[in-house]
C-alpha cells in the first residue's frame, strides 16, 4: 500500500511542477512555450501512467504477449504525439523537455522529503 501512496505523491508533485513551469514559461516566453511545457508534461504523464499500470500486479495476470504489445503501442502513441507537437504544432522542443522533466523533479522532491524525514527521525 505504501508504494501506491508514493506513486500518487510523485504524480501529484509532477502535476504541480509542470503547472509551475508552464506559468514561468508563459511569463518568460509566451503562450507557445507554456503550451510546450504542458505538452511535455502530458507526454511524461502518459508514460508515467502506463508504467504505473505495467507495475500493477493484477495487470500481470493476462497473457504476456498482449501486455508487451500494449506497452509498445503506448510508446508508439507517445512518439507520435511528440512528433505532432514538434513538427506539426511547432512547439519549442526545450519547452517539451522542461515539461517532461516534471516527473524526475517530483521524484527528487520525494527523495529530499524522505531524507529530511529520516534525518529528523534519527536525531530524536
Amino acid at each position: 500500500m505504501r508504494e501506491h501512496d508514493l506513486l500518487a505523491r510523485v504524480q501529484r508533485d509532477a502535476a504541480i511542477a509542470c503547472a509551475l513551469a508552464a506559468l514561468i514559461a508563459l511569463g518568460a516566453a509566451g503562450w507557445r512555450a507554456a503550451a510546450a511545457v504542458l505538452g511535455g508534461g502530458l507526454l511524461t504523464g502518459l508514460s508515467f501512467v502506463s508504467l504505473r499500470g505495467a507495475l500493477d500486479p493484477s495487470a500481470a495476470r493476462g497473457r504476456m504477449g498482449f501486455t508487451v504489445l500494449r506497452i509498445v503501442g503506448r510508446y508508439a502513441l507517445l512518439g507520435f504525439l511528440a512528433y505532432v507537437m514538434i513538427a506539426r504544432l511547432r512547439l519549442p522542443p526545450l519547452g517539451l523537455i522542461a515539461g517532461a522533466s516534471s516527473v524526475p523533479a517530483a521524484a527528487l522532491i520525494q527523495a529530499v522529503r524522505f531524507m529530511l524525514k529520516k534525518k529528523t527521525t534519527l536525531s530524536r
